[in-house]
């Protein structure tokens, strides 16, 4: 009963005018991490010049980040549901914030691996808790709106990263993308703390699960870090440890009277499962995409970091301009059908990438992205409105963490497999000239594998059921309940 009081509370706190100002600041927040992960991804060459690491070690910087995400972001809706969503989002963006500032302080390029990591951990705060708070505040006819102008604001971070992380390093180095991103953390804490007052809270929680959180965590580092050191027999022990670990945590989640995570809602849950598995396969396919690409223009064109940030930006400014329209119509149309349409779309665009050479003309590059872009607008809105719409409220902690997971572990699918492909033909060196032509042959077939994922990812997103029928049949058993 208290805890239906206090949510129908928040209810008319957050109704008029307070839900845009959540939107705006939940969009701020959800902006920084994605502007901060493209930046560094055309940062790379310099960043690799500057503390002279190998091929290997520079795919950890985005790696290292990824990782540290994906063992948060589980246990961060669980905080929201303990402490609070605004008071989890805060400590957030404080992690953010002093570890993006630290990092052009790093003398060696472990420790600015370790800084990354911890902004990892902040980043997948922020992300997790302005996705739940958003599916609080707006209502079911207005959350695929709501939720895409979200996804928009993650793709306007994607498309600024590139080009003013150009500009910044051309004109003043490196150093310059992580100190615009300290002020940009600095303005959105000033806006949470002074204009979102009433707090979320929701669910009977009252504990975390620490044996989860670490049995779920250190099997996801066994992984990542056995794949790094490929072909080992080190390497084979650490992966089926974690293979092993992630078990042991599903069982736990389903036996323990608190989980950390409610593994049940994929079993029993179709469009919820489907949803979320084409997500991870999504975010599999495509995250190299920047990795790779930024790497190609600059190494293979010989573009600097402004005009490579300036083609690149073409497929995230697609995203960010037609994500708001794809969410609305999901409200409407049923999210699988944009959804498939959008995967098919990015699937098509990576092939045109698995033909990369030496002389491939800039028009066919710039049609791949355009592709890229309509395929993730269409994608990604459609699905998060699926995921966030087929649970009940006390689970949006959970849904929402469960979005962020899939998304970095599917990153995560993503830079294992180029630090595979990389560690097969490029070994642990740099990327010098004398090597070009295997990075060519790597960056093709990394876009080989992703698109060839994708073209699977489209089974799981047609199949997934229908949400609209799912939301019917939601709100009859409610109304039978009732009256019962």
């Amino acid at each position: 009963m208290k805890r239906v009081l206090f949510m129908e509370k928040v209810q008319k706190s957050s109704s008029g005018t307070s839900r845009n100002i959540v939107l705006a600041v939940a969009a701020l927040t959800s902006f920084l991490p994605p502007f901060m992960l493209s930046a560094v991804n055309i940062a790379l060459p310099a960043i690799q010049n500057a503390f002279g690491a190998g091929a290997v070690l520079l795919s950890w910087v985005a790696t290292s980040y990824l990782l540290s995400s994906a063992v948060f972001l589980v246990p961060a809706g669980k905080m929201g549901d303990i402490w609070g969503r605004k008071r989890v989002l805060e400590w957030g963006m404080w992690i953010f914030i002093l570890s993006t500032f630290l990092c052009p302080f790093s003398p060696s390029m472990e420790l600015f691996i370790l800084l990354r990591a911890v902004q990892g951990m902040g980043g997948s705060l922020m992300l997790t808790m302005g996705m739940a708070i958003l599916t609080s505040v707006f209502p079911s006819s207005e959350r695929g709106k709501a939720l895409g102008v979200n996804v928009a604001a993650i793709y306007l971070g994607s498309s600024a990263g590139p080009f003013f992380g150009g500009i910044l390093i051309s004109f003043f180095g490196w150093h310059s993308v992580f100190f615009i991103n300290v002020f940009l953390g600095a303005v959105s804490l000033l806006l949470l703390k002074q204009f979102v007052k009433f707090e979320w809270k929701e669910g009977s929680s009252r504990s975390m699960d620490i044996p989860g959180c670490l049995v779920y965590g250190v099997s996801l580092v066994a992984v990542m870090y056995g794949v790094s050191v490929l072909p080992s027999g080190t390497a084979i022990v650490l992966m089926a440890s974690g293979v092993l670990l992630f078990f042991v945590f599903l069982r736990r989640m389903l036996t323990v009277e608190d989980p950390l995570f409610e593994v049940r809602l994929f079993s029993g849950n179709r469009v919820f499962a489907f949803s979320n598995i084409a997500a991870l396969i999504n975010y599999a396919a495509t995250y190299s995409v920047a990795f790779l690409l930024s790497l190609y223009l600059q190494y293979i064109k010989g573009m600097t970091p402004s005009e490579a940030g300036t083609i690149m930006v073409i497929q995230p400014i697609l995203q960010a301009a037609l994500s708001p329209v794809t969410g609305k119509l999901s409200d409407r149309i049923e999210p699988g059908l944009l959804a498939s349409g959008g995967m098919a779309s990015t699937a098509i665009g990576l092939g045109i990438f698995a033909f990369l050479d030496w002389g491939t003309p800039m028009f066919l590059i710039v049609a791949g992205l355009v592709l890229l872009g309509l395929g993730f607008a269409f994608f990604s809105s459609p699905n998060t409105n699926a995921i966030m719409g087929s649970v009940p409220s006390r689970y949006y902690g959970a849904a929402s963490g469960a979005v962020g997971t899939m998304r970095v572990l599917g990153q995560m699918t993503s830079m294992a497999v180029i630090t595979i492909v990389f560690a097969a033909l490029l070994g642990d060196g740099q990327i010098t000239r004398e090597r070009y032509d295997s990075f060519i042959s790597a960056a093709r077939i990394c876009f080989s594998i992703s698109s060839l994922l994708c073209f699977t990812g489209v089974f799981f997103s047609w199949f997934r059921g229908s949400l609209h029928t799912l939301k019917n049949e939601t709100v009859s058993g409610k109304g039978e309940a009732d009256e019962q």
